[in-house]
């Protein structure tokens, strides 16, 4: 058995896989963030590890003999996170996480001082990732940053209290704008940028190797033995990749979660920082991926939902499946900025907007401008993601929207690809995470990483991609 724990924004969870790739069970157990200021989101450490406790605890209690068998975790966890500890590894401060705005000028000034900085982190600097956190910290905590002995991502903070050692995976270094990524190795020029030292630094291993033990006092809390192995893990969407068996180059996912994610694995190092792209390491070694990132995916229809008062999502998505071609053709343009952009604009200030709106629009017209809104802006990504070399032919699609055949439909016409779907793609990292357990203990890539059955397939509809393709140009020319 292998026991994967992702620390998402919300939620720990917990799950066994056995070497048949049966998933025996899941728990969870949720998180609470706080915003102390307009901007600000941060969450306890201390919660993680709570949090781990009771989700393992449900799930040995569910799963007793199958606990008992546990040979090796992963890890995965929410990316950019800044945890910062003392020399006797106390907390110094909650932590700030992906989605603080708060260090906006920070970036700007990092930038200007090395433009060389995007080409060397992977993507353009951005407030949700680490290091610009913590030059704001020691611009408005400067008591806090004199302090900090040791920096860590969430995931690697309770790494840290099941083993003992200070290390991350290189995936999720990635995100921390201190990483050479093409390199795989911490860079003294990023790090200087923030006034910080590889001696402040994790240790770096890859994600399928292992990643510590884990010691007794640990142990003895979750009810295995001391000694198991830890994987290095990774980042939220590479562990969701190698979840999916996301993990050759050129094979990809497609995320239509709270944001959308365009994730497609490459051979190499491949930035293109001008369209906000993201290059990252993947969680397997010599191999890299890039992402494109919206913020609003599938909760701008959750946000129509509200608006329009409608009962269900489902429901405003079975009314526009009901439009005509001449009446889709006729709804108002969605821009979807409704919490800012990352890829390709990367605007925190930019808001979303409905364009052509007449007496004869209703709620079907203006759901299916969402659902369209939001493929557009993946559409965005991808031709973002082929700007820097990568090209793909086939996406799995996961998340909340993966429930829509109208949009797994509208995606295959719109993108010129085949959009495969899944029975289950909730695991994500969690899955993923139990997996890198799996090769850090022996386990074999090919026989490991594989891919979920389809369980739908959706090709290009020449029709419709012609219908897309007319309302995409006006899209992309409202946005100036």
């Amino acid at each position: 058995m292998f026991l994967g724990l992702d620390y998402g924004t919300s939620e720990v969870k917990a799950l066994l896989l056995d070497e048949r790739h049966r998933v025996l069970g899941t728990a969870g157990a949720p998180l609470e963030i706080s915003r102390p200021q307009p901007g600000h989101s941060e969450q306890a450490p201390a919660a993680w590890w709570d949090g781990t406790r009771a989700a393992c605890a449900e799930l040995r209690a569910a799963q007793p003999e199958a606990w008992a068998r546990v040979r090796a975790i992963g890890l995965s966890g929410q990316m950019h996170g800044a945890v910062l500890l003392d020399g006797a590894d106390r907390v110094l401060r909650p932590a700030i996480l992906w989605n603080d705005t708060r260090s906006a000028a920070e970036c700007q000034a990092m930038t200007a001082e090395m433009p060389a900085l995007a080409m060397l982190s992977g993507c353009v600097a951005m407030p949700g990732f680490t290091a610009p956190k913590l030059r704001w910290v020691a611009a408005h905590e400067p008591e806090v940053f004199a302090q900090v002995a040791k920096v860590l991502l969430p995931k690697d903070y309770v790494r840290l209290l099941l083993t003992g050692e200070h290390l991350t995976d290189c995936s999720d270094a990635s995100g921390t704008m201190w990483l050479d990524v093409e390199r795989r190795d911490w860079s003294d020029d990023l790090l200087a940028l923030t006034d910080l030292t590889r001696a402040q630094m994790p240790r770096l291993v890859e994600g399928s190797e292992p990643g510590g033990t884990l010691r007794a006092g640990a142990a003895a809390a979750l009810g295995l033995p001391a000694g198991t192995v830890v994987a290095g893990g990774a980042g939220d969407n590479a562990a969701s990749a190698v979840g999916m068996g996301t993990v050759r180059p050129g094979a990809g996912f497609l995320s239509l979660g709270t944001s959308g994610v365009l994730f497609v694995a490459t051979p190499a190092y491949q930035p293109n920082p001008a369209s906000a792209v993201h290059a990252y390491c993947h969680a397997l070694p010599g191999q890299w991926h890039q992402m494109s990132v919206m913020l609003s995916a599938a909760s701008c229809l959750r946000w129509a939902r509200t608006l329009l008062n409608a009962p269900s999502e489902a429901a405003l998505e079975a009314q526009a499946a009901a439009l005509t071609p001449a009446r889709r053709a006729a709804a108002p343009i969605f821009l979807p900025y409704l919490s800012g952009e990352r890829t390709p604009h990367n605007s925190a200030s930019v808001r979303g907007s409905l364009h052509g709106l007449s007496h004869d629009t209703d709620s079907a017209a203006l759901a299916y401008a969402v659902i369209e809104g939001v493929s557009f802006g993946l559409a965005d990504g991808l031709h973002a993601l082929q700007a820097a070399g990568t090209q793909v032919r086939r996406l799995s699609l996961v998340g909340g929207g993966a429930r829509s055949a109208l949009w797994a439909q509208q995606l295959a016409s719109l993108l010129g690809v085949e959009i495969v779907t899944h029975a289950d793609s909730a695991a994500g990292g969690a899955l993923g995470a139990a997996r890198l357990g799996w090769l850090a203990v022996g386990g074999v890539l090919d026989e490991v990483c594989t891919a979920p059955a389809a369980s739908h397939r959706f090709e290009p509809d020449m029709a419709e991609q012609a219908l897309l393709h007319a309302r995409y140009g006006r899209f992309r020319g409202l946005y100036g």
